[in-house]
Parts: structure tokens; C-alpha cells; sequence
């Protein structure tokens, strides 16, 4: 890989994944070296790799959180606690079994004492192997819970945050959250706490035993402990920062590779191949050293607790023998302190083993907690005005008294007179898809604004029609009318009421979009078509595709309405995959419809054949249409023209002819939209 594309590489992974409050401190340091099958001419040179590394924040508040998704679990964990505490006593128990035996064949070589000490020491051991099977099993069942509560949570949580969330951020990276992320912590819950506690359990119990059978060789065996602990923290401190580089890095990747998939036509279509491969070998290489360096202090933790171990192992066995010669310590003794005194380190080589998975599962943790903690959309006014069906066989907004838009009597001049009823508590008004914006301003960043005083208005059932350059802003009207962002000033009103009053979930439930981008879900045809009205009769599904002109080939498909799509359409063309985004906009009893370049995806013919049918809709819709192909908003009953956030022009199709503005110079060729 060239010199200058392996900079570009770390400059735009660096910018992308580096927070404000990164400190050089803090980053990993060292580009990936020279691959022999592509990263060439990089010299071996090293530099910043660009995925920083995060400590937690606050690892006791991120473990507090994790434990809480167990902590309801009482009665089981009680039970779980009990059989820790039985296995590791039965264990310690089991180990001093040795002392009588052996000391009894020194003293008198008994075959029947010898066979009682065994059995007696075969029992204790069965106990403990049944504990230690009950512990495992419901611990198992009492993670899998919390694993199954954080994912819910997490994918609640998605569904409640703002478009503006998808927006600036990775799809694959959040799906980094689900997989990779939830899969740590469950690791822990499942295996680490237990262990923690035996451990613990075992340490104590372990070492009370070893100052019953002796004092003095206790007291040598502990001078190895603080060796042992500093070798932990030395080796948790590194292990840690690496664990927490692997988890970020393996969220990049993912990233990378779902955008990669998904935009695969793209790479091929502009020879991107070569670049894609040089793009992800970085980030594979990148991934590599940081799990090479994960890896490598997580397993040497083993191997350097072991050897401190067979240290104090030795010098234990040497001062006891002497002690045996000498001071007349017995052999059982001897043999069950020695056994001690190894086991001493085990609970420390189990603790510090844990301390990778806890560190990799708090990464982990945090990731997740972040999107649990992000704003979620700003929640629905006091007193919100929904929208219900069949009040008086009508589809209404229930309008609650109590709502500031009434109470402070903020309503237009004759709102009130076509109330269809009303009780002690609301008023009831028909819905008729009316759409109003008033001095609309708006930007996505506060330093921009994408909008300047949009004003406009459309009487149920008319058709406007929004047209201009890229950028001009019209999807962003669209998007404003539907909330998926608020507006920074001014009012949009529905019905003359304003959106901000309304629930989201009613105001959305009746506003149907057809997008310029598809998007079918994995299921039949019909269920696709469905997801517009999800009541809907097979007749309706029917009639709906046969408004939008799907019909004729939904039924040559090879079953039909029922025929399953996977892969977001992916064996149907993109004209067909756009009837059925319109056929499902057309089952919607939606007041309002918006189409956003709906048949930029489909031929002059087929697109013809859906005016037509979509004509019978429009008539009883507030239709507001988005279209680069002028010839389809000839029939709208207003057209505005946008440029830079504003209106320009505005007018039917004659009357914007007759200006000879902007309308009349892309209409006849003179201009074309950038």
C-alpha cells in the first residue's frame, strides 16, 4: 500500500473514531506494518493507526449496570451462592482428607482406614461436583436473561431514538453492539462472577486451612502473594487497554463490511475493487495487532501466575521437609499444606484470568450503554391530540381540553365550528389532510440553515409539487412535516393544528411515504404490501398492487402474493421492488401521502400506468410530491420551485410557464437541475 493512501487511510478512520476528549495517552500507537500481500512501500514506517482507545468512564458505575440485569433474580442467585459456597467448602474439605489418610498409613498402614478415608473423601467430592453442576447450570440460565433483557432494551432503545441517530451513525458498527459487544458481557455474567466469588470463597478458605496446618509456612507462602498481585496489575493494566482497542476496531470492521455489501454495485460499477481491498486490509491488519496484542496479554497471564506458583510450590516443599526433619511436622501435613499453598495461587490465577473477560465485557458495556443513554425523540406534548378511527364512522383527532393549543386559545378563527362532537374532556374533529408551513426555518447543524422562511399551504386533496436542485431542500420539508426532525422556528400545522401538539405515533400513522430509496423486509409479497395497513384484507393487498401496476407481475412471480423476499428484494428488479414500495403507500388509509421521487426507479411506460392509478388516490389525499421529471407534476394543483433553502417561484404549470423563470427555463431546456 502506497505511503499516501495508508495516511488518507489513518487520517479518515482517525477523524471518524477519535473523540474530543482523546489524549495522545490514550491511542495505541503503531500503523500496521507491511503485509507481503499488499500494505507495500510503506517502508515499515510507523504511525498513529487511527482506532483510539477509550478507558471507561466509570467502571463501577458500568458494573453496578450490568449486575443490575441479575440482580432481580434473587431466589436463583441465593441458590447459586449456596452451591459456590458448598462446592468450594466440600473442595477445601476434600483436599485436607489427605492429612488422617496419610498420616494413618505412616502410623499403622490399616487397609480398612485407608479404604474409609478414601470413601469418605470420594462423597465429599461428589458433593462438590453436583454443586458445581447446579451453580453451572442455573448461572447459565440466569445470563442468558440478562443477555436476553439488554438486547430487548438495546433494540427498544433503537427503536425510540431520532432519524437524526441513523444519521451520524454506522449501520455496522450499531449492529457491532448487538453481536460482538452484548456476546462479551454475556461471557461474563455467565462464567465470571461465579468464579469471582469462588474464588474468593477459596482464597479465604484456602488460606484459614493453611494457618490451622501451619503458621510459619503460611507465612512464607504469603510472601509470594504481592509479587503475584503486582504481575496481575501489570499485565490487567495492558490487557485491558488492548481488549478495549479490539472491541472498537471490531466495530469499524463490521461497519466497513456492511457498507461494503450493501454498496457492492457501487464498488463494481467505478472499479473501486482494488481500493476496497486496500481499505479493508488495513482495517483487517489494524484489527489483527490489536487482537495479537489482546491475545498475547490475556493468555500470558497463565503461564506467569503458574511459574510464580511452582516458586512458592518449591520453597514451600523444601522449608516443610526440613520442618519434618527437624521440628517433628508431620508428613500429612506436609503433603496437605503443599497442596495449599498451590491452591492459594489458583483462586488468584482464576481471579486474574477474569479480569480480561471483565475489562473486554465493560468495553463492551459502555458501547452498548451509550445508545441505551442516547436522547431518544423528544417526547409527545402534555395532553397530546390523537388520531383514532370509527368516532361517528370517522377518522378524527381526539382533541383533549386540556391541551395548551386550546386552553390558551391559540386556534384559528372558526376551528371549533366543524367539531363532530364533543364530551367533558375532548373534542372530536374530523381528519381532512390539510398541510400548512408558516416562516419555517431549519438547519440539520445549528451553523446551517438548510431552510429560510418556507411558507406554504395545501387543502385536503390538492397536489403540490416541490421542484429544484439537489440540496434545494425538498426532502427536508417532507421530513419536517413527518418530525423526523423539529423545526428550529416557525409552524407546521396539520388540519390547521399544530404538529408539535399531535403524538408522534398518530401524526406518522397518517402521513404515507413512498421514498426514492426501497426498502422491503424478509417476508412473502403480501406481507410487504401489508406493512402499509396491517389489517388489511388479501382483497385490499390486491387492489393496492393493482393501483400501483404490481399486480401483472406479482402474480407471474413463481408464488405469487406469496412469494418470499429476502435480501431486501434482492430477486426482484428495482422498478418492481418500487411498485411494491407504492403499492404499499397505497393500502395506507393515510390522509397524506408523500412521494419522493416514487417512480425515478421505473420506466416512461410503467410509470404512466401508475399515475393513472395513483390518480383515484390522490383525489381523496393531500398528496405533496417530490420529482425531478417535470412532465409528472404538470396536473399538481401548485409547484414550487426551491433554491437554497427558499422558495422562488410558485404557481400552477401555466402560471410558471407564463413568468419565464426558473420553472420555464428547465421545462423547455433552456436550464437543468443540478
Amino acid at each position: 500500500m502506497k505511503q499516501e493512501r495508508l495516511e488518507f487511510l489513518q487520517k479518515k478512520y482517525e477523524q471518524r473514531l477519535n473523540p474530543q476528549n482523546m489524549t495522545p495517552e490514550m491511542m495505541l500507537q503503531g500503523a500496521p506494518k507491511a503485509s507481503a500481500g499488499g500494505m507495500k512501500g510503506s517502508g515499515g514506517k510507523k504511525g498513529r493507526a487511527g482506532m483510539p482507545v477509550v478507558k471507561p468512564k466509570n467502571m463501577k458505575k458500568t458494573m453496578g449496570r450490568l449486575l443490575a440485569y441479575i440482580s432481580h433474580e434473587k431466589l436463583r442467585l441465593f441458590i447459586v451462592f449456596l452451591c459456590v459456597i458448598g462446592g468450594t467448602v466440600a473442595n477445601l474439605a476434600g483436599a485436607y482428607m489427605l492429612r488422617p489418610i496419610i498420616n494413618g498409613l505412616t502410623e499403622n498402614g490399616s487397609i480398612a482406614n485407608l479404604m474409609q478415608g478414601l470413601i469418605m473423601m470420594a462423597l465429599i467430592y461428589l458433593v462438590a461436583v453436583l454443586a458445581q453442576y447446579l451453580q453451572q447450570r442455573i448461572m447459565i440460565t440466569i445470563s442468558q436473561n440478562a443477555v436476553l433483557d439488554i438486547r430487548n432494551e438495546l433494540h427498544g432503545k433503537l427503536q425510540k431514538l431520532p432519524v437524526r441517530f441513523y444519521d451520524n451513525h454506522n449501520h455496522g458498527d450499531v449492529m457491532s453492539r448487538f453481536t460482538n459487544d452484548v456476546d462479551v458481557i454475556g461471557e461474563m455474567l455467565n462464567n465470571t462472577v461465579v468464579q469471582l466469588i469462588s474464588g474468593s470463597i477459596s482464597l479465604v478458605g484456602t488460606f484459614a486451612l493453611m494457618v490451622y496446618t501451619n503458621v510459619w509456612l503460611t507465612l512464607i507462602t504469603i510472601v509470594m502473594v504481592p509479587l503475584m498481585m503486582k504481575a496481575v496489575q501489570m499485565i490487567g493494566k495492558k490487557s485491558r487497554k488492548y481488549y478495549q482497542a479490539q472491541q472498537a476496531s471490531i466495530g469499524t470492521l463490521n461497519g466497513f463490511i456492511e457498507e461494503n455489501m450493501a454498496g457492492q454495485k457501487v464498488v463494481k460499477v467505478f472499479c473501486y475493487e482494488d481500493e476496497s481491498m486496500e481499505e479493508f486490509e488495513y482495517l483487517n491488519s489494524d484489527l489483527k495487532r490489536k487482537q495479537i496484542n489482546a491475545q498475547f496479554f490475556g493468555s500470558i497471564m497463565w503461564p506467569v501466575m503458574g511459574n510464580l506458583s511452582q516458586v512458592s510450590y518449591s520453597l514451600t516443599a523444601c522449608i516443610g521437609g526440613i520442618f519434618c526433619v527437624l521440628r517433628g511436622f508431620d508428613i500429612g501435613g506436609l503433603t496437605v499444606f503443599v497442596n495449599y499453598s498451590r491452591q492459594f495461587s489458583r483462586p488468584i490465577n482464576e481471579i486474574s484470568m477474569q479480569v480480561n473477560t471483565i475489562f473486554s465485557a465493560l468495553a463492551g458495556a459502555e458501547r452498548v450503554f451509550a445508545v441505551m443513554d442516547e436522547d431518544a425523540e423528544m417526547p409527545d406534548a402534555e395532553h397530546a391530540i390523537r388520531i383514532e378511527e370509527n368516532i361517528e364512522g370517522k377518522t378524527c383527532y381526539v382533541i383533549p381540553k386540556k391541551n395548551g393549543f386550546i386552553a390558551n386559545n391559540r386556534m384559528p378563527e372558526g376551528f371549533l365550528l366543524n367539531v363532530i362532537k364533543e364530551d367533558e374532556d375532548y373534542y372530536y374533529k374530523e381528519v381532512q389532510g390539510g398541510v400548512a408551513l408558516q416562516d419555517v426555518y431549519f438547519g440539520y447543524v445549528p451553523e446551517k440553515t438548510v431552510l429560510k422562511k418556507i411558507s406554504l399551504y395545501a387543502k385536503p386533496g390538492q397536489k403540490i409539487a416541490f421542484v429544484g436542485s439537489t440540496g434545494a431542500g425538498k426532502t427536508t420539508i417532507t421530513n419536517l412535516i413527518n418530525r423526523f426532525y423539529d423545526i428550529d422556528s416557525g409552524i407546521i400545522t396539520i388540519d390547521d393544528i399544530p404538529i408539535m401538539e399531535m403524538e408522534r405515533d398518530s401524526l406518522r400513522r397518517n402521513i404515507a411515504m413512498v421514498l426514492q430509496d426501497t426498502h422491503l423486509f424478509t417476508g412473502t409479497v403480501k406481507e410487504n404490501i401489508r406493512y402499509g395497513r396491517l389489517d388489511a384484507t388479501d382483497a385490499e393487498v390486491e387492489q393496492a398492487a393493482r393501483t400501483a401496476s404490481a399486480h401483472s407481475f406479482i402474480v407471474r412471480l413463481e408464488h405469487g402474493y406469496d412469494t418470499m423476499l429476502e435480501g431486501d428484494g434482492a430477486n426482484l428488479s428495482q422498478g418492481q421492488r418500487q411498485l411494491i414500495n407504492i403499492a404499499r403507500a397505497a393500502i395506507s388509509k393515510a390522509p397524506i401521502l408523500i412521494l419522493d421521487e416514487a417512480t425515478s426507479s421505473v420506466d416512461t411506460r410503467t410509470e404512466k400506468h401508475i399515475e393513472k392509478g395513483m390518480d383515484s388516490i390522490m383525489a381523496q389525499r393531500t398528496t405533496l410530491v417530490i420529482a425531478h421529471r417535470l412532465s409528472t407534476v404538470r396536473n399538481a394543483n401548485a409547484i414550487m420551485v426551491l433554491e437554497k433553502g427558499e422558495i422562488i417561484e410558485r404557481g400552477d404549470h401555466d402560471d410558471l410557464i407564463s413568468q419565464k423563470g426558473k420553472y420555464y427555463e428547465l421545462y423547455t431546456g433552456m436550464s437543468e437541475l443540478d
